[in-house]
């Protein structure tokens, strides 16, 4: 299968109003804001995009919007993920319907299945829509359980899992797995501060939460890399350095969804268990946005 995505892809944000519904002019705009400022891609309906709160209704309905609001621009990567089996196929086939480029599929969580189970799991849903392509998702800090290299490397047999997003903030991973599933295999980062390290150890590019913040500096690092322009790429990685640890002092993407706030892209709204910020992040991400011209 052909991989569609590398570089800069933003997991993008899922706005809502002040009834705590999903604000889909808030959406519209800030997914003409990611592409007109150069990405690569979009990833609907992720952990920024607060999937776990999102009712199976409104999954799709976000999904088949940014799939249109994309308008074939960019590849769109859905977030299909579920720690039930027979849920992640019903995402899956939604989303190859509704017209994604691909899906993710995160680890499942809670249930803590073995490493047979995952390769069952995944093997299961991908083989439900195998015209759809399948990346991996591995985030054992949120999962619990983590995809090692040897299941990897079964799972990457399977003709339309062509890849993996990496949140194990491990960089000698890019490597482990490069030796095992091949260089066809693509390796995305799920970890902003890592994304030019991961690039030089092998990866393919980010699914970033920073990119929604700032989409132009994350799409030409990857752009000054692949030109193998690597000390321009380090200043400009530099430069967001700040804002990539600040976006993480508290839960994502209470912290992206403030600056964003700020910044007038979205209202600064999250769907309980997840609250906003405290003032004492705020001071900090204020203090960040302005050091990089974003708000005044």
């Amino acid at each position: 299968m052909t991989m569609l995505f590398k570089g800069s892809i933003p997991a993008v944000i899922t706005p809502f109003d002040i009834k705590s519904q999903i604000d889909y002019d808030d959406l519209a705009n800030h997914i003409e804001f990611l592409i007109t400022e150069g990405s690569h891609g979009l990833v609907s309906c992720g952990t920024t995009g607060e999937s776990p709160t999102l009712n199976h209704d409104e999954h799709k309905k976000v999904t088949e919007y940014i799939i249109n609001q994309a308008k074939g621009r960019v590849p769109v990567m859905a977030g299909c993920g579920s720690n039930s089996t027979e849920e992640s196929i019903d995402f899956v086939k939604h989303a190859f319907k509704s017209g994604a480029s691909a899906s993710l599929l995160v680890s499942p969580y809670y249930n803590k299945p073995t490493q047979l189970g995952l390769y069952e799991h995944f093997k299961k849903v991908a083989e439900a829509c195998k015209n759809l392509p399948v990346y991996l998702y591995n985030i054992p800090g949120r999962s619990v359980v983590r995809i090692e290299s040897a299941t990897m490397k079964k799972l990457s047999a399977i003709n339309n899992i062509v890849g993996v997003k990496d949140a194990t903030a491990d960089l000698t991973t890019p490597l482990d797995i490069r030796k095992s599933c091949g260089k066809k295999f693509q390796q995305l980062s799920g970890e902003d501060a890592t994304f030019l390290a991961f690039l030089i150890s092998g990866g393919d590019g980010c699914i970033s939460v920073s990119a929604n913040v700032v989409p132009n500096i994350c799409s030409q690092i990857y752009e000054l890399w692949r030109l193998r322009k690597i000390d321009d790429a380090m200043n400009l990685n530099f430069k967001i350095y700040e804002l990539n640890n600040v976006l993480f002092t508290e839960t994502s993407p209470g912290p992206v969804k403030y600056a964003l706030s700020r910044m007038k892209k979205c209202k600064n709204i999250l769907r309980l268990p997840l609250v906003s910020i405290e003032k004492t992040t705020k001071i900090k991400i204020d203090k960040v946005l302005k050091g990089l011209s974003l708000i005044k």
